[in-house]
């Protein structure tokens, strides 16, 4: 038999946990894009959208589209009262976006800044945010803010059983968080939480799952602009 027509084997039963997280399918991801597994750096596509979203942007990275919504004026910073107004737009209580600018801000300032003292202002740069990429994560996102559609297919492969692959539930992503922490990262394994605990609150509370497209569209920030001109347009409408 010819190597090229030789089965991948991607299960054995002396682990366990090869058949918990299947990564059968990934491989049809081939007939709908050229190598999946190539970091994408300014789209965000999967199966269903091989060519990422049509009003993403182009000039940024994925992980830079993702955070730029937060800056309103486009000057490449993102202050702590851009993050609060950010998450306020999105559909956040006062609270949750006061804690999440506070978070945010007070741990991504010093980590993207180019100098080695930050401003007290604690503004996130955006040309350095791939540096606030943090471990336990699900490697869908590169270190350099790339996004990987192999990595973004494979949480739905994995872990999406309640979701039926068709998105996640919040067991779904508890599931995920725990098969993706790494030992002695305290800091990941928090962020993580957090982050799709904010994503949940954000798209799955109504139906107790947030959709495939929900996910992918938060990965390139395009989600947060559908969400944003959605709430306005309601409070407009009284």
């Amino acid at each position: 038999m010819s190597k090229q027509n030789e089965t991948v084997v991607t299960t054995v039963a002396s682990a366990p946990v090869t058949m918990e997280r299947p990564v059968s399918g990934l491989e049809k991801l081939d007939g709908v894009m050229k190598n999946p597994g190539l970091p994408r750096a300014n789209t965000a596509p999967d199966f269903e959208h091989p060519d990422g979203s049509a009003n993403a942007r182009r000039d940024l990275t994925v992980l830079q589209a993702h955070a730029a919504f937060f800056d309103g004026d486009g000057d490449g910073l993102v202050y702590p009262w851009d993050t609060y107004r950010g998450l306020r737009a999105v559909g956040f209580g006062v609270a949750l976006s006061l804690a999440g600018a506070a978070v945010i801000n007070g741990v991504f300032a010093w980590v993207t800044s180019d100098a080695w003292v930050v401003s007290p202002l604690l503004p996130v740069t955006l040309k350095n945010v791939h540096r606030g990429k943090h471990g336990s994560d699900t490697g869908v996102y590169d270190t350099e803010g790339r996004f990987v559609p192999e990595r973004f297919e494979e949480m739905f492969t994995k872990y999406s059983v309640d979701g039926k692959g068709k998105g996640l539930t919040f067991l779904d992503m508890m599931r995920m968080n725990r098969g993706n922490a790494v030992v002695a990262d305290p800091f990941g394994w928090t962020a993580a939480f957090l982050e799709w605990g904010a994503l949940y609150i954000l798209m799955g509370v109504e139906k107790g799952i947030v959709t495939k497209e929900a996910v992918r569209r938060q990965y390139d920030g395009t989600l947060f602009h559908f969400l944003a001109e959605r709430n306005a347009s309601k409070e407009k409408q009284g």
